[in-house]
């Protein structure tokens, strides 16, 4: 199956440690629960620790859990890397090279054994992967709608906008926004979602599909509850 056939989102953020795994983990985890075989794809991983005498990816983990076809660690994360680094820099001190290829024929086979993929990106949007292509390459080679989850602290408003600005120059679509809480002590932390809102919406038609706040138990089922329902329908193409 080409990635062209894909069908699902892809979940990028506005930086490093703003809950896109979470998110896309309780994607999965809500797609199961309406009968669909869900599968997580996280195409690069940097950083791994051991658990259980085994070395693993704790994003790769999770998306692996949360999805509804079983799948391997391998499956689920194409290229793995130990340095909890840049994925160019993790690479190249394994003497390793991101491959392009690599990386889509893992989305296509994902593609052919579930009815939706949820692929989370590495880092923010543009994220270099290799001397000639970067994570928003990947993300126009696989043509699924955009999901920018925002991390809610301090200078989010720029960072969101200007990820905003970088998916729609390559010509994909933002289907949506997810604020998940990263500070809940952050000043006038209601004023800024709604500019959020209001400019998300303005400048991209881009609902917001969840307000997620800081949870002791980000487990994907709760994650999940603080996501809309019909903004997910929608999403997910369901009628």
């Amino acid at each position: 199956m080409s990635t062209a056939t894909m069908r699902g989102c892809f979940v990028t953020g506005t930086d490093t440690e703003v809950g896109k795994t979470r998110v896309s983990a309780a994607l999965l985890h809500w797609l199961g629960t309406q009968g669909l075989r869900g599968a997580g794809y996280k195409p690069v991983a940097a950083g791994t620790g051991v658990i259980d005498g085994e070395r693993v990816n704790e994003d790769v983990r999770a998306l692996r859990h949360a999805s509804s076809v079983e799948l391997t660690d391998s499956e689920v994360g194409a290229c793995q890397f130990e340095a909890a680094c840049a994925p160019h820099i993790a690479a190249a001190l394994e003497g390793r090279s991101i491959e392009r290829t690599v990386l889509l024929q893992g989305a296509s086979t994902l593609a052919a054994r579930a009815d939706r993929v949820v692929v989370e990106g590495v880092g923010g949007f543009c994220v270099p992967l290799g001397p000639d292509f970067d994570s928003a390459d990947l993300a126009v080679d696989l043509a699924l709608p955009v999901v920018l989850v925002v991390g809610l602290r301090l200078g989010c408003i720029n960072h969101a906008l200007l990820s905003a600005e970088a998916i729609r120059a390559r010509g994909l679509r933002l289907a949506g926004w997810v604020a998940n809480t990263i500070d809940p002590a952050m000043l006038q932390l209601t004023e800024n979602f709604n500019t959020l809102h209001h400019e998300l919406r303005h400048r991209h038609q881009a609902p917001c599909i969840g307000v997620v706040p800081r949870l002791a138990d980000p487990e994907p089922a709760v994650v999940a509850a603080y996501l809309d329902r019909a903004a997910l329908r929608e999403l997910f193409n369901l009628s």
